[in-house]
């Protein structure tokens, strides 16, 4: 029986080789040679030759085996026609083979269903366009990334896709850019971002291994974005440390001799009438300077001297300090009840440096606020686990996405005189705190501060 079962296999492999073209070959050979074989034998064996074959194949080869497998066996049995003919139990030598199938094609339905079961839960969206560019398969994550139930969008094709009522205006725009750049120019790999600022990376497989099919897979990357740019702002802040020692005395040296000569000179500026010449190059020489100074502090921050300090006190003198600035501007500042017993171990000058940065950024954007509302800021605290979280959130003009992913780099800044260093130096010296800082905003809804540091 073992020489036979290897004869069956040789069979089965070549017709699945060959194809149709070539499928009365191997069944021809096999009906001549198991004529002694009862067709419920046959039907056995078969099942365990396709057991063996599925086992040492990918998983889509053994789907598209098995269904292959009923063709040739049903060519087989049609060597046994006369056989039925002259059996006396015919009926329950049909009803034994009827049987039989029937546990085959449940097994294959088995193999089908746990392959598709893993499909459906895997952690990448998948769609499966067929030969005519329909879509024949979409797993649970796809639906959920798109937003609509996944049996809505089976028989579609991309026009359709592209122009269906249930998605989002910008879901609808990224599938006619993902169609000219995968389907037309056959790019296998493209990352797009969606309206709400998360990253996706799409990949696309051709090829005759899908039978002329087309497979997009679409998995969310924006943890492992956040990852890359907290490694690449570090990278940029490093070499920014490099610049910083090369250049900075370099520069403040003379600067400070500038300065002496034209407070020498002023008197004799005040005779001709031009003491507004030295008031301006003065004011200028101590703009410099402080830019140098934010320079340095961005670049490398001193080691933090850390002490324990209650939350609820750093919040009221952070608060203080801008109160009268606020009123000029026509904003109120409010803080939130905080727990008097709630404590953070920092260095108490550069915490409240990063504090007052991001105070002062959410004056600038409510100054530049269009809205006919009272400019509002909220300051509050809360204990999450082992960590103290204080927000700080205002309605001010908000930012868009663009915006966001560069708040923190050195030099970029929104404001016309601003140095693009303040929000630079607030992002080192909370992470030199084993911190975290993190940006929530929407354009005109305003912007939202979220400082994680650690409990004492």
């Amino acid at each position: 029986m073992s020489e036979l079962r290897k004869q069956y296999i040789r069979a089965l492999t070549q017709y699945f080789e060959d194809g149709s073209s070539g499928s009365q070959h191997p069944a021809s050979t096999l009906g001549s040679v198991l004529q002694t074989i009862e067709p419920e034998e046959i039907v056995h064996i078969h099942e365990q030759s396709m057991q063996r074959i599925a086992a040492s194949v990918e998983p889509e080869e053994a789907l598209r085996y098995y269904r292959l497998s009923f063709v040739f066996l049903m060519e087989l049995l049609a060597h046994y026609k006369y056989k039925f003919q002259h059996v006396d139990n015919n009926e329950q030598v049909l009803e034994e083979l009827r049987n039989v199938l029937f546990k085959t094609h449940n097994s294959f339905q088995s193999v089908a269903s746990k392959y598709e079961n893993v499909l459906q839960h895997m952690d990448s969206g998948i769609v499966l366009f067929d030969s005519e560019g329909y879509i024949s398969f979409v797993n649970v994550l796809m639906g959920r990334y798109l937003g609509v139930p996944r049996r809505s969008l089976l028989g579609l094709d991309l026009p359709g896709l592209a122009s269906y009522s249930g998605l989002s205006r910008s879901f609808r725009k990224l599938i006619v850019k993902l169609h000219r750049e995968m389907f037309l120019y056959r790019l296998r790999y493209h990352e797009v971002i969606d309206e709400h600022g998360r990253h996706f990376l799409v990949t696309a497989t051709y090829g005759e291994e899908l039978d002329g099919d087309i497979l997009i897979s679409v998995k969310d990357v924006t943890e492992f974005k956040k990852i890359e740019q907290s490694a690449y702002q570090n990278d940029k802040l490093a070499m920014l440390g490099k610049i910083a020692a090369a250049i900075a005395h370099e520069i403040r040296n003379p600067l400070t001799s500038i300065r002496g000569f034209m407070q020498l000179l002023r008197p004799h500026l005040v005779q001709l009438g031009k003491e507004e010449y030295a008031r301006i190059v003065i004011d200028e020489i101590d703009r410099a300077n402080d830019i140098i100074y934010e320079f340095l502090n961005s670049s490398k921050p001193s080691t933090p001297v850390k002490k324990e300090v209650h939350v609820d006190s750093l919040l009221k003198e952070v608060k203080l300090l801008f109160e009268s600035e606020a009123i000029l501007k026509g904003c109120d500042i409010e803080l939130s009840p905080i727990d008097p017993a709630l404590t953070i171990c920092v260095d108490v000058k550069q915490a409240k440096q990063a504090l007052l940065n991001i105070v002062k950024n959410s004056l600038d954007a409510i100054g530049g606020s269009t809205k006919a509302q009272r400019g509002m800021i909220g300051i509050s605290a809360v204990k999450q686990s082992s960590k103290v979280m204080i927000m700080v959130q205002d309605n001010g003009t908000g930012m868009d996405y663009h915006t966001q992913s560069k708040l923190f780099d050195p030099f970029f800044t929104t404001k016309l005189e601003g140095t693009g260093l303040g929000l630079a130096v607030c992002y080192r010296i909370i992470k030199n705190h084993g911190g975290h800082i993190q940006v929530d905003s929407d354009i005109g809804t305003g912007t939202q501060f979220k400082i994680t540091l650690p409990l004492c």
